[in-house]
Protein backbone atom coordinates (compact mmCIF):
# COMPACT_ATOMS: atom_id res chain seq x y z
CA UNK A 1 0.00 0.00 0.00
CA UNK A 2 1.36 3.33 -1.05
CA UNK A 3 -0.12 5.58 1.63
CA UNK A 4 0.09 5.25 5.41
CA UNK A 5 -3.67 5.71 5.92
CA UNK A 6 -4.38 2.63 3.80
CA UNK A 7 -2.98 0.53 6.65
CA UNK A 8 -5.47 1.95 9.16
CA UNK A 9 -8.47 -0.23 9.98
CA UNK A 10 -10.37 2.87 11.09
CA UNK A 11 -9.92 4.45 7.65
CA UNK A 12 -11.27 1.33 5.93
CA UNK A 13 -14.29 1.25 8.22
CA UNK A 14 -14.98 4.95 7.63
CA UNK A 15 -14.70 4.38 3.87
CA UNK A 16 -17.24 1.54 4.02
CA UNK A 17 -19.66 3.58 6.11
CA UNK A 18 -19.35 6.53 3.76
CA UNK A 19 -20.40 4.22 0.94
CA UNK A 20 -23.35 2.97 3.01
CA UNK A 21 -24.45 6.57 3.63
CA UNK A 22 -24.14 7.31 -0.08
CA UNK A 23 -26.35 4.33 -0.91
CA UNK A 24 -28.87 5.32 1.76
CA UNK A 25 -29.18 8.86 0.44
CA UNK A 26 -30.27 7.54 -2.95
CA UNK A 27 -33.59 6.78 -1.25
CA UNK A 28 -34.00 10.31 0.17
CA UNK A 29 -36.72 12.51 -1.34
CA UNK A 30 -35.68 15.00 -4.01
CA UNK A 31 -36.64 17.97 -1.82
CA UNK A 32 -33.80 16.97 0.55
CA UNK A 33 -31.19 16.82 -2.24
CA UNK A 34 -29.49 20.12 -1.37
CA UNK A 35 -30.27 19.94 2.33
CA UNK A 36 -29.98 16.73 4.34
CA UNK A 37 -28.71 14.54 1.49
CA UNK A 38 -25.82 16.86 0.77
CA UNK A 39 -25.02 17.41 4.46
CA UNK A 40 -24.88 13.75 5.50
CA UNK A 41 -22.83 12.76 2.45
CA UNK A 42 -20.31 15.54 3.02
CA UNK A 43 -20.02 14.66 6.72
CA UNK A 44 -19.51 10.95 6.00
CA UNK A 45 -16.87 11.74 3.39
CA UNK A 46 -15.20 14.19 5.78
CA UNK A 47 -14.58 11.40 8.29
CA UNK A 48 -12.63 9.42 5.70
CA UNK A 49 -10.81 12.42 4.26
CA UNK A 50 -9.68 13.83 7.60
CA UNK A 51 -8.26 10.50 8.73
CA UNK A 52 -6.28 10.27 5.49
CA UNK A 53 -5.12 13.89 5.53
CA UNK A 54 -4.13 13.82 9.18
CA UNK A 55 -2.25 10.57 8.80
CA UNK A 56 0.00 12.05 6.15
CA UNK A 57 0.91 15.12 8.19
CA UNK A 58 4.29 15.38 9.80
CA UNK A 59 3.50 15.47 13.52
CA UNK A 60 1.42 13.45 15.94
CA UNK A 61 -0.20 16.63 17.22
CA UNK A 62 -1.49 17.46 13.74
CA UNK A 63 -2.76 13.89 13.27
CA UNK A 64 -4.63 14.13 16.57
CA UNK A 65 -6.19 17.40 15.40
CA UNK A 66 -7.42 15.80 12.18
CA UNK A 67 -8.78 12.82 14.10
CA UNK A 68 -10.72 15.37 16.15
CA UNK A 69 -12.19 16.73 12.90
CA UNK A 70 -13.12 13.17 11.93
CA UNK A 71 -14.85 12.64 15.27
CA UNK A 72 -16.90 15.80 14.84
CA UNK A 73 -17.87 14.79 11.32
CA UNK A 74 -18.95 11.35 12.53
CA UNK A 75 -21.12 12.98 15.20
CA UNK A 76 -22.58 15.15 12.44
CA UNK A 77 -23.51 12.00 10.49
CA UNK A 78 -25.27 10.63 13.57
CA UNK A 79 -27.17 13.91 14.00
CA UNK A 80 -28.21 13.77 10.35
CA UNK A 81 -29.47 10.23 10.91
CA UNK A 82 -31.65 11.55 13.73
CA UNK A 83 -33.01 14.25 11.42
CA UNK A 84 -33.73 11.71 8.71
CA UNK A 85 -35.53 9.48 11.20
CA UNK A 86 -37.52 12.40 12.59
CA UNK A 87 -38.56 13.41 9.06
CA UNK A 88 -39.61 9.81 8.31
CA UNK A 89 -37.00 9.53 5.57
CA UNK A 90 -35.35 6.40 6.99
CA UNK A 91 -36.84 3.46 8.81
CA UNK A 92 -35.98 2.64 12.39
CA UNK A 93 -33.97 -0.46 11.40
CA UNK A 94 -31.78 1.55 9.00
CA UNK A 95 -31.31 4.20 11.66
CA UNK A 96 -30.34 1.64 14.30
CA UNK A 97 -27.90 -0.18 12.02
CA UNK A 98 -26.05 2.97 10.98
CA UNK A 99 -26.23 4.50 14.46
CA UNK A 100 -24.58 1.37 15.89
CA UNK A 101 -21.93 1.30 13.16
CA UNK A 102 -21.05 4.96 13.69
CA UNK A 103 -20.87 4.37 17.43
CA UNK A 104 -18.21 1.73 16.81
CA UNK A 105 -16.38 4.00 14.35
CA UNK A 106 -16.38 6.87 16.85
CA UNK A 107 -14.91 4.57 19.50
CA UNK A 108 -12.22 3.46 17.04
CA UNK A 109 -11.28 7.04 16.15
CA UNK A 110 -11.23 7.99 19.84
CA UNK A 111 -9.01 5.02 20.72
CA UNK A 112 -6.60 5.84 17.91
CA UNK A 113 -6.53 9.50 18.93
CA UNK A 114 -5.86 8.57 22.57
CA UNK A 115 -3.07 6.17 21.58
CA UNK A 116 -1.06 8.84 19.78
CA UNK A 117 1.72 10.17 21.94
CA UNK A 118 2.74 13.79 21.81
CA UNK A 119 6.26 14.20 20.43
Amino acid sequence: MAFKFENLQVWHRALELSDEINQLTKTFPKDELFILTSQIKRAADSVVLNIAEGCTRQTNAVFKTFLGYSLRSAIEVVSCLFLAQKRNIIHDENFKKLYDEYEVLIKMITALRNSIQKP
